[in-house]
């Protein structure tokens, strides 16, 4: 909450500070004639439109910093977490004694690739992938593809104690 009212602030008092000089530059280019202020005051509006644009320079370089750092950091998680999966596939693959093609075929069918897809990607048959797929499941204890994802989302998802990292639940008063 308290950063979009930031980067909102920055925005109006920007605003402001140059709505004030174009205004100024337009009334003197177009002609607009207005009544004299004095010297004194002018100059004052001046330095603090000035010093409003400053801030708002530094303040808006800031933020960005912020959403810099922040893409950085997401980039990096992100990252983690796919070495993180590479690392849980390479240890179920071994764990369930695959062979170098089923765990290839695991791999492809796991990324969503279709039986024909696999077999072109292999040049092999589609009966030959079913066959491999069949023995994937049997050895992973599942019946099928869905099941096979199923486990890896659910080992990523839990914690160093093995319990199953839930996300939080949103109240419902608030959605």
């Amino acid at each position: 909450m308290r950063r979009p009212v930031l980067i909102l602030a920055i925005f109006v008092l920007q605003a402001l500070c140059a709505f004030f000089f174009v205004s100024d530059i337009l009334s003197s280019f177009v002609g607009f004639t207005t009544t004299p202020m004095p010297w004194e005051l002018r100059e004052l509006l001046e330095i603090w439109a000035a010093f409003g644009l400053v801030i708002g320079l530094v303040l808006g370089g800031f933020s960005l910093r912020r959403a810099f750092r922040e893409r950085n950091l997401a980039e990096e998680r992100l990252r983690r977490a796919s070495g993180a999966f590479m690392t849980l596939l390479a240890e179920r693959f071994d764990e369930w004694a695959l062979t170098p093609a089923e765990k290839d075929v695991a791999l492809f069918a796991i990324k969503g690739m279709s039986t024909s897809e696999i077999a072109g990607l292999r040049n092999t048959s589609e009966g030959t992938v079913k066959a491999q797929t069949n023995a994937i499941y049997r050895k992973a204890g599942v019946s099928g593809r869905s099941q096979l994802l199923s486990l890896f989302i659910e080992d990523l998802m839990r914690d160093d104690a093995g319990s199953l990292r839930l996300p939080p639940v949103m109240d419902q008063r608030s959605a």
